[in-house]
C-alpha cells in the first residue's frame, strides 16, 4: 500500500487539556528521582556475592562461557579446516610484515604465534584472526628506523680500492642491529599493550567512535600509500636512505627514482609476477566464494613456487637476489623492555594502540553482526592490551587483526577461536620445523604479497565521490586525513585528522541551523516556513527553532539568529523608546503635549510645523534617562504610548510586530551555564518591550539543568514553560480572545515625581551588560 495514496489519510482526534510543564507535572504526579551517594554507588558496583563473582570470572575470561557450550560435532571439523588454512596464511603474512617493521622475517612469526593464545583466553570475537596487521606494523617500523637506523650501526675497515689505493670500507653491523631494532620494536610493543589495558580497566573503549569512518578510510588510505612505498624498494631492491617524519614519503620516492638504475631484474620480476598472480586469484576467490567450498591459498602456493625457483636456481648467487637467508629454529628467550626507550615512544605508542584496537574492533563488529552474537569492546581492549603485552615480551610487534585473514578465517568455516588456536599451532611447526625451508625465498616475494593485500585499502579511494554527495564534511574528514597522514607521517596525520574532524563538530554544533516555524492549517504540525508552501505563519507570533545544544560556543550566534527571526533589536527598541519617552515628556512640560483623561498624549501644536527636536537614527546612542527629577511633573501622570503609530515626537522607533515569541527547544539536547545566563537576560530584554517569551518542548533534562542553573526567578518563572509549541500557540491564542494579556502595542508609563522611570526587571549589572550591549565591558568585570 502506497503511503502517500489519499486512501491511507486516516485522521485522529486527541482530547487533551493545553499543558505547561507546571501543569503537567502536578496532573501526572512527577516524582524525583532518587539519587544514590557514592557510597551507595561503590557499594552496589563493588559488593560480591557467589553469582557476582562467577559474571565477574566470566566477563574477564570469556572462553569459560562459550568453551563449555561448545558443539564439537558440529564446530570442530570447520575450525580444524579454519585453522589449518587460516595458520598459512599467518605464517606467510607473518613474514611479510616484519619487512614493514624493518626486523627479521622471524619476528614476524613469533608476533603471528603469541598474541593468538592470550586472545583465545579474553577475546569476546569468534571470527577474527588476530595477528600483525599492515598500518601498525608500519607505524611500528616508523618509529624503529627513527631510533634505530643503519648510520648507527656503520663500521669503519680500512680497505684497499680497485686501484690499489687505500680507503674507508663501511660496513654494517647487522647483527647489533637487528638486536637494537627488535628491542625498539618489542618495547613499543609492551607499551602499546599496556595503554590498552589500562583503557580496557578504565572502561573508555567508547574513545574509538571518535574515529569515524571516514576518519578511519582516509587514514588507512594513505597508511597503504606509505605500505607501498616502503615495499616499492624491496621489490626493487634499491638502496634507500631511512625517511621518517614529515614528506618522509617523497624523500623515499626520491631515493627509489634515483637508484633506479640499480634495479635487480630478478627480484623485480619476481615482485611484478607475484603481484598480478596473487591479486588474480583473489578476484576469482571473491568472485566464485559461493561455487568455491575453501579459497584457494594463493599466498601459500606462491611462496612454495617461488622458494623452490628459488633454490633451485640458486638467485642470489648467479643473479644477487635479496632473500630472506636465516629463519632460526624454535622461540627467542623472553627479554625485559628498555625502559629509556619507553619514555621516547610515548606519543606514537599511545596513537598506535588506538588505531589498532579501532581496526580489529571495527572488523570484530562485522563479523559479530554477521553472525547474531555481540562483543564487549572494553573486553577486547584488555585482550589486545595484554596479547601485545605478551608479544612484547617475546621478541614479537603489535598485534591487531588483518580484513584479508580474518576473511580467510571465516570463508573456511571457522566458528571459533579455536580456529585461532589451531592457526596458532599451524604458525608453531614453521617456526619448529619449517622455517629454514623458507630461507631461499626472495624478500621481493614478500613485499609482493604485502602489496597484494593493500588493494581493499586503495579501493576506498572509491567511496569520495559517494560521500561528497552524501555529506561534503565526512568528504572533508576523508580527504584531510588522508593528505595529512601521507604528508606528516602516520602519527601525525592521525593526530591532525582527529583535531580536524573535532574542528568540523565544533563548527557544526556553533552556527547550527535555525529556522522561523508555521503551522499547518487545521493541525498541530509546524514546520519550517521555507519548506511548505502550504504553512501559514501565526499572527502576532514568532516561532523560533534551534537545531543544536546551545553552549557557549553557539550562543552569540544563536542571539544573531533570533534577532533576523523577529525582526527588531530588542535593546535597541527599547532604548529608542527611552528616547521618544524623554522627548515627549519634555514637550508636555513645554506645553507642546498633553495627556488627556484617559492618558493619551494630544499634540497642542501642529505636527506640520518642523520639529526642532527631530533626531534621526545616527544621533548619540548613549544611554539617557527620562530627566531629572526635577524635570517630572508634580502630579501623577499616566501616559499611554501607542507605538505602532506615528509618534508627537520625530524618533525613529523600530516597530514590533509581535506580542509573543515562542522558542522551540525540542532539537536541543544541553545547554551550560553560559547559555542560561544569556538565555535569561534575552527573555527579559523582550519581557520589557511588551513582548512575552515562551519556552517549548523542553526535555525534563534540560528543564532539571535549568533549575541547577537558577534559570528561573521572579520574572522568568516556570509557568512559560509548555510540552510543545502547539501547547504554547493554543494558551497564547487564548490569552489574546480573553484580553488577559498585556498589549504588546500600547505601553504604559507612569511618570512619577520619585521615580525617573518604570521598574524593569533586570538587576543592575543585567542592565549593564545587555542594555548597553557591551560584551567586553561584561568580560573586563567577570575577570575584577
Amino acid at each position: 500500500m502506497d503511503p502517500r495514496a489519499p486512501e491511507t489519510h486516516f485522521a485522529y482526534i486527541v482530547s487533551r487539556p493545553i499543558y505547561s510543564n507546571p501543569t503537567f507535572e502536578e496532573d501526572n504526579q512527577r516524582q524525583a528521582r532518587e539519587e544514590r551517594t557514592l557510597r551507595q554507588k561503590l557499594s552496589r558496583t563493588c559488593g560480591c556475592s557467589g553469582r557476582q563473582a562467577v559474571k565477574v570470572v566470566k566477563g574477564v575470561f570469556p572462553v569459560i562461557d562459550w568453551l563449555s557450550r561448545y558443539p564439537i560435532r558440529e564446530w570442530l571439523p570447520s575450525d580444524v579446516i579454519s585453522g589449518v588454512s587460516t595458520g598459512l596464511v599467518c605464517s606467510l603474512q607473518g613474514l611479510a610484515y616484519a619487512l614493514l617493521v624493518s626486523v627479521s622475517p622471524v619476528y614476524g612469526l613469533y608476533s603471528a604465534f603469541f598474541p593468538i593464545l592470550s586472545y583465545f583466553l579474553l577475546g569476546t570475537s569468534r571470527h577474527i584472526s588476530v595477528g600483525p596487521f599492515p598500518v601498525t606494523c608500519l607505524m611500528v617500523g616508523s618509529v624503529v628506523l627513527n631510533l634505530a637506523p643503519h648510520e648507527h650501526f656503520l663500521l669503519s675497515m680500512n680497505g684497499t680500492g680497485i686501484n690499489g689505493t687505500g680507503n674507508d670500507v663501511r660496513a654494517v653491523d647487522v647483527e647489533a642491529m637487528e638486536a637494537q631494532r627488535i628491542m625498539v620494536a618489542s618495547s613499543m610493543t609492551l607499551l602499546v599493550g599496556l595503554f590498552q589495558v589500562v583503557m580496557g580497566l578504565l572502561q573508555v573503549g567508547f574513545l574509538v567512535r571518535y574515529l569515524s569512518d571516514p576518519l578511519v578510510g582516509g587514514f588507512t588510505t594513505a597508511a597503504a600509500c606509505h605500505v607501498l612505498i616502503s615495499q616499492l624498494k624491496i621489490v626493487l631492491s634499491v638502496p634507500t636512505n631511512n625517511h621518517n617524519g614529515c614528506f618522509s614519503i617523497i624523500y623515499t620516492l626520491i631515493d627509489v627514482f634515483t637508484n633506479i638504475r640499480r634495479t635487480n631484474v630478478a627480484d623485480l620480476v619476481a615482485g611484478l609476477l607475484t603481484i598480478v598472480i596473487v591479486m588474480a586469484v583473489k578476484e576469482v576467490n571473491a568472485k566464485f566464494q559461493h561455487k568455491i567450498p575453501v579459497p584457494i591459498p594463493i599466498e601459500v602456493i606462491v611462496t612454495m613456487v617461488a622458494t623452490g625457483i628459488s633454490y633451485g636456481t640458486e638467485l642470489e648467487s648467479h643473479y644477487g637476489a635479496s632473500i630472506v637467508h636465516s629463519i632460526p629454529r624454535g622461540f627467542a628467550p623472553a627479554q625485559p623492555p628498555n625502559t629509556e626507550v619507553l619514555w621516547k615512544i610515548l606519543g606514537s605508542s599511545f596513537s598506535t594502540a588506538v588505531v589498532g584496537y579501532a581496526v580489529a574492533v571495527s572488523v570484530a563488529k562485522v563479523y559479530a553482526a554477521k553472525h547474531d552474537y555481540t562483543i564487549d569492546g572494553n573486553q577486547e581492549l584488555i585482550a589486545f592490551g595484554v596479547s601485545n603485552v605478551l608479544c612484547g615480551c617475546f621478541s614479537s610487534f603489535v598485534a591487531s587483526t588483518a580484513l584479508s585473514r580474518t576473511a580467510v578465517q571465516e570463508s573456511t568455516g571457522g566458528k571459533s577461536q579455536v580456529a585461532g588456536i589451531i592457526s596458532a599451532l599451524m604458525v608453531m611447526i614453521v617456526i619448529l620445523a619449517l622455517g629454514n625451508l623458507l630461507e631461499p625465498l626472495q624478500k621481493s616475494v614478500l613485499a609482493a604479497i604485502v602489496i597484494a593485500n593493500l588493494k581493499g585499502m586503495f579501493m576506498q579511494v572509491a567511496e569520495v565521490p559517494t560521500l561528497w554527495r552524501q555529506n561534503q564534511t565526512d568528504c572533508f574528514i576523508w580527504l584531510a586525513t588522508c593528505l595529512a597522514s601521507v604528508v606528516l607521517g602516520l602519527d601525525m596525520g592521525l593526530l591532525a585528522g582527529l583535531v580536524f574532524e573535532m574542528g568540523t563538530v565544533v563548527v557544526r554544533t556553533q552556527f547550527p541551523a535555525c529556522s522561523t516555524l508555521g503551522n499547518i492549517p487545521g493541525t498541530n504540525i509546524y514546520r519550517n516556513m521555507k519548506d511548505y508552501k502550504k504553512i501559514a505563519e501565526v499572527p502576532g507570533i514568532k516561532i523560533f527553532r534551534c537545531n543544536s545544544p546551545i553552549y557557549f560556543a553557539n550562543i552569540d550566534y544563536f542571539k544573531e539568529r533570533l534577532r533576523a527571526t523577529v525582526g527588531f533589536d530588542s535593546v535597541r527598541v527599547f532604548k529608542k523608546r527611552n528616547k521618544a519617552l524623554k522627548k515627549i515628556h519634555k514637550l508636555i512640560k513645554k506645553g507642546k503635549l498633553r495627556a488627556t483623561k484617559t492618558g493619551e498624549v494630544v499634540s497642542e501644536v501642529s505636527l506640520g510645523v518642523e520639529n526642532k527636536g527631530f533626531e534621526s537614527d545616527r544621533d548619540s546612542e548613549q544611554p539617557s534617562m527620562l530627566g531629572d527629577v526635577g524635570d517630572w511633573p508634580v502630579a501623577e501622570v499616566e501616559v499611554h504610548v501607542n507605538w505602532a503609530q506615528e509618534l508627537p515626537v520625530r524618533v525613529s522607533v523600530p516597530r514590533v510586530q509581535i506580542h509573543s515569541l515562542v522558542l522551540d527547544f525540542s532539537a536541543v539536547s544541553f545547554v551550560d551555564f553560559v547559555a542560561i545566563k544569556s538565555l535569561r537576560l534575552v527573555i527579559k530584554e523582550f519581557l520589557r518591550i511588551g513582548v512575552n517569551v515562551y519556552i517549548a518542548g523542553c526535555d525534563d533534562e534540560i528543564v532539571k539543568k535549568m533549575e541547577d542553573l537558577d534559570f528561573f526567578d521572579k520574572e522568568v518563572t516556570r509557568d512559560l514553560l509548555f510540552l510543545s509549541v502547539h501547547d504554547a500557540i493554543l494558551f497564547i491564542k487564548m490569552g489574546t480572545a480573553n484580553k488577559s494579556m498585556q498589549d504588546a502595542i500600547v505601553e504604559r508609563l507612569s511618570l512619577m515625581q520619585d521615580c525617573k522611570e518604570e521598574p524593569l526587571p533586570f538587576t543592575e549589572k543585567e542592565d549593564l551588560i545587555e542594555t548597553f550591549d557591551n560584551q567586553h565591558r561584561a568580560i573586563h568585570g567577570l575577570s575584577n
